[in-house]
């Protein structure tokens, strides 16, 4: 196994003229301009006293500089500690004093955030061996505890010309590395503090099985772009929407922001991505609001069960489609985060279009299967991603579904300072415990029925999961989303409705409330007894939800 960031050097060294990174509309930077960048952070690093294995938070929105910095600290040896842009400031305050970081590398928007907190700057500069705030736009000095560390921060640039006077080129560069477990990022779970959030250490070996991993199966080759939207601070994006690409020299721009749908779409169309990674949530709008009203009007259900027809229809929806996500996909479209719709999956099957859901977690780093869309199962998240054991807790994995447990050299090292927490994560024989439930059928595809502790118990015993109702629950009109919980031996249905899609059928709300209701009673018919909902609850507002946009179920009851 060879070290990731070996692979980030080599790939720097080679591509040193090409653009590397982008911020969507605004700077680019080539592989060289990222390396002149990491050495400036180095030399702060040095003036500031910063060691070896020493923690320096991350906390700001994507951006091209954000990656720059990230790549600073690891190739540092130093450890990043990224924080999620819709964490609290006091949480990432409380989080950073939990974790002793010695530094703080952030943008405008969260120093802010700092600022408007009650007495958040005093705590920070009360951390154990803290030396200062840095913007991480251009290295600039937003706080620091005295001023040695003001100075330094200060003295970054005439530093680097004074070292590098005729510039930094590439036969300079080496961040090659081949200690593997050494720890290279502390990643918190979506928690608001540290009592409730667990810090996943992941060694080198976890970020470097994962990239061999990724560049054995994804066909990649230099000049390829990416569009990349997901949490660069959550694993899933952090892997495969940046480390694996910059890897191959391709090209990532950068989207700053949430992607609402004219940016996204304006994005794809402008960087023609060879593969996009996104969430059920993304994929699920488009088909919702683009396809699926086309396909259920009266003249276009008839059309869709005369052969022929239906596929010169699903052709043109698909073409339709490639062509809004860039028409550039050779790899396709990589889901992960939860699970798909089976609805738009069957569409999606149905009319071949590039794509295929992976699984895994932050504890992988994060991977555990993946399929590509030549080999891809329905319904199924791949298959393990090799070196990577995986198994059932079941007595026949077939067929009774049981815990989705995995080992091997992508799996943390535990989580930070919590030992009762890591303890309860693994078996006695040394398995993690993923949480999921799910079966694993004779070619090895993994298909996922829910999380463990999601589970309800019905009167009768019966092992109820509310993901696998909750799917067909959104498939029905005027639903935007749904969840089921378990009320006194009865099931519940809490449903989002959709409003506006109410309006287009000139529907009051009181009668879109009307229609979910009876087709709820409908589709009761065709659940068992034990699944059948008793009563419904319609939300105006969305459900709370993670980075991963998976509702965040402990919320409701």
């Amino acid at each position: 196994m060879k070290h990731y960031l070996t692979y980030i050097s080599e790939s720097i060294k080679a591509h040193w003229d090409m653009p590397a990174f982008s911020n969507f509309g605004g700077e680019t930077y080539s592989y060289g301009q990222v390396a002149e960048g990491i050495e400036k952070y180095h030399i702060l690093f040095k003036e500031c006293g910063i060691k070896k294995g020493d923690k320096i938070a991350l906390y700001a929105r994507n951006s091209a500089e954000w990656g720059i910095a990230y790549l600073s600290v690891v190739a540092y040896d130093a450890v990043v500690v990224p924080f999620l842009p819709d964490f609290l400031p006091s949480a990432v305050v409380e989080l950073s004093t939990f974790s002793e970081c010695k530094m703080i590398i952030c943008d405008n928007v969260a120093y802010d955030g700092f600022k408007t907190g009650e007495q958040l700057i005093d705590k920070i500069n009360s951390i154990n061996g803290f030396t200062c705030i840095v913007n991480v736009k251009d290295l600039s000095l937003f706080n620091a505890v005295n001023d040695t560390m003001a100075n330094a921060v200060g003295g970054v640039v005439d530093k680097y010309h004074s070292q590098y006077p005729d510039g930094l080129n590439s036969s300079l560069v080496d961040y090659s590395k081949t200690e593997m477990e050494s720890v290279a990022v502390i990643s918190f779970t979506s928690g608001t503090t540290s009592a409730t959030s667990k810090g996943v250490v992941l060694p080198a070996r976890s970020l470097s099985v994962n990239l061999e991993f990724a560049r054995r199966e994804i066909p990649m080759c230099k000049g390829s772009t990416i569009f990349s939207v997901l949490p660069m601070a959550h694993m899933f994006g952090q892997t495969f929407d940046f480390l694996f690409p910059l890897s191959g020299g391709c090209h990532i721009t950068i989207l700053n922001g949430k992607p609402v749908p004219a940016r996204l779409l304006a994005g794809l169309a402008a960087v023609k991505p060879f593969m996009f990674l996104t969430v059920p949530l993304v994929v699920e709008k488009i088909f919702k609001s683009k396809v699926f009203p086309t396909l259920r009007k009266p003249v276009m259900r008839v059309l869709m069960k005369i052969p022929g027809i239906n596929n010169l229809i699903l052709n043109a929806i698909r073409k339709k489609l490639v062509a809004a996500f860039g028409n550039g996909l050779t790899v396709g479209v990589i889901i992960g985060g939860a699970a798909l719709n089976r609805e738009v999956e069957d569409l999606m099957k149905k009319m071949k279009f590039p794509y295929c859901v992976g699984y895994g977690m932050t504890e992988c780093g994060p991977l555990i299967s993946y399929s590509d869309r030549k080999t891809f199962e329905k319904y199924s998240c791949g298959r393990r991603a090799v070196p990577l054991e995986v198994r059932i807790d079941s007595k026949d994995p077939r067929r009774i579904q049981g815990e989705i447990q995995c080992k091997g050299d992508a799996v943390m090292l535990g989580y930070y300072l919590n030992e009762e927490a890591t303890k309860a994560t693994f078996t006695k024989d040394g398995w993690l415990k993923t949480g999921d439930m799910g079966i694993i059928d004779r070619k090895g595809n993994i298909f996922i029925k829910g999380r463990c502790k999601n589970m309800i118990l019905s009167a009768s015993g019966q092992n109820i999961y509310p993901e696998e109702i909750e799917d067909k629950l959104n498939n029905l009109p005027y639903v935007s989303e749904s969840l089921v919980v378990g009320r006194k031996n009865a099931l519940v249905a809490l449903v989002v409705a959709d409003y506006e899609a109410g309006k287009k059928d000139n529907l009051t709300e009181a009668q879109v409330n009307e229609a979910i209701t009876n087709n709820i009673q409908l589709l009761n018919k065709e659940l068992p007894a034990y699944s059948q909902i008793s009563a419904t609850e319609v939300r105006v507002e969305p459900f709370e939800k993670t980075p991963k946009q998976s509702i965040r179920r402990f919320m409701y009851s």
